[in-house]
Parts: structure tokens; C-alpha cells; sequence
């Protein structure tokens, strides 16, 4: 039965890739090619507009559980200023379906909410973004899909978009529980994101953007390698970023993490 459900969800994950790869033809064939800038700029985490993304991850499988799973973000950044330093916040609430309890009932309800806020180091190179700061992530999660504990840390960001070709980067993170419930597990988690986008011209891309997890608690971890595809849709004043790309785990210790997922979402900068 797990094998002929496992099947059946890589037969809909092939089916949906399919689906964005003529979707994405489609729009490229029928809309003038986007400046490479803005093609580039589409995927900057540290870009200087006013973003809400929205991003699923369907997960087909969970390590060590045989359970799937579903997590589905809602992202929103806006650059601010303090004093003469210029920053970025944002904040990211998620809506997770998981197996909880001992029986692997699957729930559904609101997850963690983590902000960060992030200074951009001024670089005398435009084409490089850099930035750090701090993070916080608040218990809002509903029992078994939160971790119940207050948490604080540090994020530090790349983005190289010199290329018009190319553009690369990683996302850096690291925070740890300083408050909560008594009886929850203590957090302290690292996060290893690095992306990189291929320019195939008129706003399609190839991407790669999966997120490595190490748990300093009890030592588990995830490492997973993504590929996908993207279309950029630029507008008066507003510029979408549509993709998808699937991510499977190559090394992975402990029970939890996605042995495979899905991720498709749509990006919307502000201009």
C-alpha cells in the first residue's frame, strides 16, 4: 500500500511539473523578454522591494515515519530604513498538515511565525546583496505542529547577480529556544540554503534552492539537492515569479524530515 501511494504521488508530481513546464513555454512564448535585471532581481531575497510570496511544500514522504505531509508559507518583506542603514524585514507564518501523536493522526493548523530583519551591508559592488541579522520565531504553532518555545537568532544572506546568465547565493541561519513550554523539546537548529538560477532567456530559469537542516540538539539532519523551473512575469508595477522544483533528500539521520517534496509557489514583487 506505501509503495502504490508513494507511486501514485510521483505520478501527480510528474504530472504538475509537466503542467508548469508548458505553462512556462506558454507565457514566455507570448510576452516580451524581461530585462535581464529584472529577471535577476526576481529571485533576490535581499531585493529592495516590498514582497509577499506564497510558498507549498508537499511532502511525499517523511524520514523514519512513512507518513506525508504538507506545509504551505506565507511570506511577507519590506525594506525599511534606521537612521542611515538600510534593512529588510521578513515574516514567514506557515500552515502545516503533519502526523502528530501516536497514532500519526494528520492536523492541520497554523505553524511557528519567524521574522528577521536584515541589515544590507553596503557593498561598493551593486551586483552583490549581503545581508545579516537577527531572527525570532514565536510559538504560534498548534500542538504538534509548533515547537512551543520561544526562539532568537542570527540569518546571513548572499546574492551574486553580476551574471545575467547566472545569479547564485545561500541563506544562512541559526536560532535556539530561550523561553516556552517546560515539556517541549529545546530548539537549537542550523539552516543551510543555497540557491542557483540558470537564465534560459524571455524569463524562464532553472533554479535549485533546497533548504539542509542540522538539529544541534540530538544530532539529526537533512541534506537535500532541488531542480526546477521558473517563469518570471514582469508587470507595470508589479513583477510575478512562478516555479516549482523538486527536492529529495541525499543524506538524511532521525525521524521527520521530507525524503522528497515538492515545492511550488508564486513570488510577487511590489514595485
Amino acid at each position: 500500500m506505501i509503495r502504490q501511494k508513494i507511486r501514485q504521488e510521483w505520478l501527480v508530481a510528474g504530472m504538475l511539473v509537466t503542467a508548469i513546464f508548458c505553462l512556462a513555454g506558454a507565457a514566455s512564448a507570448q510576452q516580451a523578454a524581461p530585462p535581464p535585471d529584472v529577471a535577476a532581481q526576481a529571485n533576490n531575497p535581499l531585493a529592495n522591494f516590498t514582497a509577499f510570496n506564497v510558498h507549498n511544500y508537499y511532502i511525499g514522504e517523511l524520514t523514519d515515519l512513512d507518513e506525508n505531509g504538507n506545509a504551505f508559507w506565507m511570506r511577507f518583506a519590506k525594506p525599511f530604513r534606521l537612521g542611515k542603514t538600510s534593512w529588510l524585514m521578513r515574516a514567514s507564518l506557515p500552515v502545516n498538515t503533519l502526523p502528530v501523536g501516536e497514532t500519526l493522526a494528520h492536523e492541520t493548523g497554523l505553524g511557528d511565525l519567524n521574522v528577521f530583519a536584515a541589515y544590507l551591508i553596503p557593498m561598493g559592488d551593486r551586483k552583490l546583496s549581503v545581508g545579516i541579522g537577527p531572527q525570532i520565531t514565536a510559538p504560534t504553532g498548534k500542538d504538534g505542529l509548533g515547537s512551543d518555545k520561544w526562539s532568537v537568532g542570527l540569518v546571513q544572506t548572499l546574492f551574486n547577480f553580476g551574471s545575467k546568465k547566472i545569479q547564485y547565493g545561500y541563506l544562512l541561519s541559526w536560532q535556539a529556544s530561550v523561553a516556552g513550554r517546560e515539556e517541549a523539546a529545546d530548539v537549537n537548529l542550523g539552516s543551510f540554503q543555497p540557491f542557483v538560477f540558470y537564465q534560459l532567456g524571455r524569463g524562464t530559469y532553472l533554479r535549485s534552492s533546497a533548504v539542509s537542516l542540522y538539529n544541534f540538539e540530538n544530532s539529526t539532519y537533512t541534506v537535500p539537492i532541488g531542480f526546477g523551473i521558473g517563469q518570471v512575469i514582469p508587470r507595470a508595477k508589479v513583477v510575478f515569479n512562478a516555479f516549482v522544483e523538486l527536492q529529495y533528500s541525499v543524506a538524511d539521520k532521525g525521524a521527520g524530515y521530507a525524503k522528497w517534496q515538492i515545492f511550488f509557489a508564486l513570488n510577487t514583487q511590489f514595485k
